[in-house]
């Protein structure tokens, strides 16, 4: 019982240092997290890309379209955090 005390109280400890910096962006005067950005333009992002299946005559090739925008909206999402703010 001793012993799981130290290791409960470390993980606790990493727990809150998780939460030391939330990158944040200001848009017209109120702050708004980072991933709500990246959320929204991956979902502009995503209407493109289907935009273009359809152009293309592809859209009926990718298979689960339940599957497929929400994965993409995802990729994005990782992708713009990655590359903008990390």
């Amino acid at each position: 019982m001793r012993s799981k005390r130290p290791a409960s109280l470390l993980a606790l400890c990493l727990l809150c240092a998780g939460c030391h910096h939330a990158p944040s962006i200001d848009i017209i005067g109120s702050f708004f997290p980072v991933w709500m950005l990246c959320l929204s333009i991956a979902v502009v992002l995503a209407f493109v890309v289907r935009h273009f299946l359809v152009r293309f005559k592809l859209d009926s090739e990718v298979g689960p379209v339940a599957l497929f925008y929400p994965s993409v909206v995802i990729l994005f999402t990782s992708l713009l955090w990655l590359i903008f703010f990390r």
